[in-house]
Order: structure tokens, then C-alpha cells, then sequence
């Protein structure tokens, strides 16, 4: 496998970077003493949860929505997502003039839909497990003639999603691993090309829910694997299938890819909460959660991890809190 086969390069982050400065938050970089005496480790969390819209996704979303022609922009856009992406794509096309409709589950969280509806998208809803959304979202825009931009398999988003990375690199420096929150993995990727030009001894590190491990069993057979739909509270890591684009970018720059179980996320939450005192979903959790909990040790190494987002309802965001035990004993 050549990069040249690849979906995007590290030019493409670079232009993304340049068409969301003024738009997207440089969101922060931040420590805890705690989580590196912890780990015996330096980690540095890159907050994606303050980024707007609540996501990493927002950098993807308005990435290719502002590359569209003027005619496409004209005629609207389409998406499907359980949350983040709807979200991002109804913001990005709200400050680009550009309507949105977005099909997405019945079952997806509450207050996602209510924010993707605030952004002034219509939000289509559909049942999943009895409906898919890719054809859903197909039979729409055949008819309607909107451009599809799909959560993650599309170069533009890709590309955007890598700026987190570049943004790390550019405050941390160098940096022995990098853990990465991993769906279709649109962010993995993106963050992994960053990181073979930016540290190229970096080990990258992708990490999935333990009950959807689709992209771990896809590079273990070399093989794009389609999984059953997964039950987990990472709702934003429910995907079946990893992308294919994505897929051979994750091929060529990725170490790894290990998984962590929902309890294991909510142990997480709860330190984000207490600790660091910020809210991050389930979803959001799932890199810091590999290297807290020691899934892979870390000790004597300086660590990135992506925090992927902070949009959970606060319902189920007390409920993850109230019967995950503390990670670190006062």
C-alpha cells in the first residue's frame, strides 16, 4: 500500500486548518497531576468536548460544506448521524448560508436531535434496526438533489477532523502515543496523518467500545468486517462497519486498536467530572479510557489523547456517574 492511495495527505489538514481558523475553537490542551501520577505518565488531553457544537466534528463538518460549489450549496445538504455529526452539520450549514436535513435514529439522544433542530436543520428520523440510513438518506437526495456529506467517509471531513491532531502536535510537540476515540474512523484517521508528519515516531492507538470492535477485527482480518449493531453507551461509536476510506488509511498509520468495556467509560466520565471538572460522553471517553484504566501501558511516555466530545443528556450522564466507582482513591 502506497499514501499516494490514500484518502487525503497531510496537505489536505493543513488547507483544512486554514479554512476553519477563524471558524472552529482551538480547543485546549490540558493536564491533570492526578491522571499522570496515575499512569506514571505525561498525558496531554486534547478537549474536543469545547469545541463548538460539543464535538471534534464540527472541524470535518464545515470542512467540506465550505468546499462546496456554489450550486451545491444552493440545492442544500444532506446527512445521517446518531448526534455529533448532525449537530456539526447543522451549525456548519447555518454560518454557510447552506439548509441541512439530517436523517437520524428515533432513538438517538434526546437533546442531540433538540440541537440539531435548534441549528436549523430538519431532522428526519428513522427506526433503527428496521430502516437504513443510508438508503433512508438516499431515496432524499435523489430526490431533492442535496449533497450527501456522510459522518465520516468523505476526504473533506477526514481532512478536518485531523486539524485536532495538528492543533495538538503544534501545543504538545512531540509525542510518544497518541489515543484516538475511534467510530467509522474519520477521526483515527485523520489524526493519524497528522501524526506521521508532525511525530513520526508517534504510536497511534485507536479505541473502541468493547462491544463494537468492528475496526479491531477489520485489521485483524485485513478485511472491511460488518458487525451487528452494537449496544453500548458510546451511542457516537455504534457504527457496524469501519469506512472505506478510512479503512486504508487506518491500514498504513495505525499501531493498534484495543477496546474498552462500558463500565470502563463510566469510571472515566466520573474522573473527567471530578477530577478535571468537565462533562465528556461516553464516546468521548473511550481513548482516555485505555490509558487510564491501563489497557496499554503507558509509564515513562509522553501521551496525546483525543477527547472526542461533551454532548450526553444529563439524565444519562448521571446515571454513568452514580454507579462507577472512583478510578483514583482520595
Amino acid at each position: 500500500m502506497t499514501t499516494t492511495a490514500l484518502a487525503i495527505t497531510f496537505a489536505d489538514i493543513l488547507e483544512a486548518a486554514d479554512c476553519l481558523h477563524a471558524v472552529a475553537t482551538r480547543t485546549p490542551v490540558l493536564t491533570s497531576r492526578q491522571a499522570n501520577r496515575h499512569t506514571r505518565a505525561e498525558l496531554y488531553f486534547k478537549c474536543e468536548n469545547f469545541q463548538r457544537a460539543g464535538a471534534f466534528k464540527f472541524r470535518g463538518a464545515y470542512n467540506a460544506i465550505s468546499r462546496l460549489s456554489a450550486a451545491q450549496k444552493k440545492k442544500g445538504v444532506i446527512a445521517y448521524s446518531s448526534g455529533n455529526h448532525a449537530q456539526a452539520i447543522a451549525l456548519a450549514g447555518q454560518l454557510c448560508g447552506v439548509q441541512t436535513c439530517i436523517v437520524m435514529p428515533h432513538d438517538a439522544p434526546a437533546m442531540k436531535i433538540a440541537a440539531t433542530r435548534g441549528y436549523g436543520a430538519e431532522v428526519v428520523l428513522y427506526q433503527r434496526g428496521v430502516e437504513e440510513r443510508e438508503v433512508v438518506s438516499a431515496r432524499i437526495t435523489e430526490a431533492r438533489g442535496l449533497s450527501l456529506i456522510p459522518p465520516f467517509d468523505h476526504p473533506d471531513v477526514i481532512a478536518g477532523q485531523g486539524t485536532a491532531a495538528k492543533e495538538l502536535f503544534d501545543e504538545a510537540g512531540q509525542l510518544d502515543y497518541l489515543f484516538v476515540c475511534t467510530g467509522g474512523g474519520g477521526l483515527l484517521a485523520g489524526c493519524a496523518v497528522a501524526a506521521a508528519t508532525l511525530s513520526p515516531d508517534c504510536i497511534v492507538i485507536g479505541v473502541e467500545p468493547l462491544a463494537g470492535n468492528d475496526v479491531q477485527q477489520s485489521m485483524r482480518s485485513r478485511t472491511r468486517i460488518h458487525i451487528p449493531l452494537p449496544a453500548t453507551i458510546a451511542d457516537g461509536a455504534q457504527t457496524q462497519q469501519v469506512g472505506q476510506l478510512t479503512f486504508p488509511v487506518i491500514q498504513q498509520y495505525v499501531r493498534e486498536i484495543v477496546t474498552v468495556t462500558d463500565e470502563q467509560l463510566g469510571i472515566q466520565m466520573r474522573f473527567f467530572a471530578e477530577r478535571m471538572k468537565m462533562v465528556v460522553e461516553p464516546t468521548g471517553c473511550l481513548a482516555a479510557a485505555a490509558v487510564m484504566q491501563k489497557v496499554v501501558d503507558v509509564s515513562g511516555a509522553r501521551v496525546g489523547i483525543i477527547v472526542s466530545g461533551g454532548n450526553v443528556d444529563i439524565q444519562k450522564f448521571a446515571t454513568c456517574l452514580s454507579g462507577a466507582p472512583d478510578l483514583i482513591a482520595c
